[in-house]
């Protein structure tokens, strides 16, 4: 929930709001060469939550196991 910024009483069209809206931020063909290996790391950490929060079943898991 914290990458996304998100809390637990999300609902999935805010799920999937804020993870596009955060992918489009931290896309790495949207930054400067400089930064293009920390925005790798903060695209997939984006995803990765995405993945869990997005899919009823995964999200009902991790929140009862954290």
């Amino acid at each position: 929930y914290a990458r996304l910024n998100l809390t637990r009483s999300a609902s999935a069209k805010d799920i999937k709001k804020a993870y596009y809206r955060a992918a489009l931020q931290t896309h790495p063909d949207k930054v400067d060469e400089v930064e293009k290996e920390a925005a790798t790391a903060r695209f997939k950490a984006i995803s990765e939550a995405y993945e869990v929060l997005g899919d009823d079943n995964l999200r009902r898991v991790y929140d009862a196991s954290g």
